[in-house]
């Protein structure tokens, strides 16, 4: 998947050759003189992308652009350029998330290999928070009673235990749990037990492990 590369430096002959580099790849680029420049016009993250990133501009810095934009919740990969290496800079800004660092002049070769990994991380992640997101909101459609036996099945209980549990009839239990597969699209207990861990909601123990059908 081609993305468009927001390229943010203050050297104009640098821009130009990046531009040129990148569209001759087959990406589509969109060029910055300045930080300020790319907050005024903010990339549009479902377009996907990488920025690339200077460290030294006047007025504000990379690693001061890319704390603005992770405030305003902006996810899209940085890889940073910079013609003076800083080791602690460095370190700070993957910390910060940045997905690397390169230092000019950069070839060619290592700056596609960067974007390319980049976007592969960003697109990977996302596809993993919109299945994630599917599930928040197939579990969402689950009644404050059904919640619970899906809490307690998941941990590998029986549906007697869970009738005893909650204080109700063992074929109550089971209407539930069979409207719980149907709401949550699954065949199994244990793919509700890996929607579960997925969602955070529990971390089976030795018993849990032993999902009873």
């Amino acid at each position: 998947m081609r993305g468009i590369i927001h390229v943010v430096d203050d050297d104009v002959s640098f821009r130009t050759a990046i531009q040129r580099l990148l569209e001759k790849t087959g990406y589509r680029v969109v060029t910055y003189a300045s930080a300020q420049q790319l907050l005024d016009q903010p990339p549009e993250p479902d377009a996907g992308g990488c920025i690339l990133l200077d460290v030294r501009m006047p007025d504000l810095s990379g690693p001061e652009l890319q704390s603005r934009l992770t405030e305003l919740g902006s996810t899209l990969p940085i890889v940073f350029l910079t013609g003076y290496p800083d080791i602690s800079l460095t370190v700070k800004a993957i910390k910060a998330g940045a997905d690397n660092f390169l230092t000019k002049p950069v070839s060619s070769t290592e700056l596609l290999s960067a974007i390319e990994a980049a976007m592969t991380r960003y697109e990977t992640e996302r596809a993993r928070n919109g299945e994630l997101e599917a599930l928040r909101a197939r579990l969402s459609t689950l009644s404050p009673r059904q919640r619970q036996v899906f809490e307690i099945i998941v941990q590998g209980k029986t549906n007697k235990h869970a009738a005893r549990e909650l204080g109700c009839a063992e074929r109550t239990i089971k209407a539930h749990r069979q409207m719980i597969m149907e709401k949550m699209n699954v065949q199994s207990v244990a793919r509700l037990v890996t929607i579960a861990q997925r969602l955070g909601i529990s971390s089976p123990g030795e018993e849990g492990s032993r999902v009873r059908e």
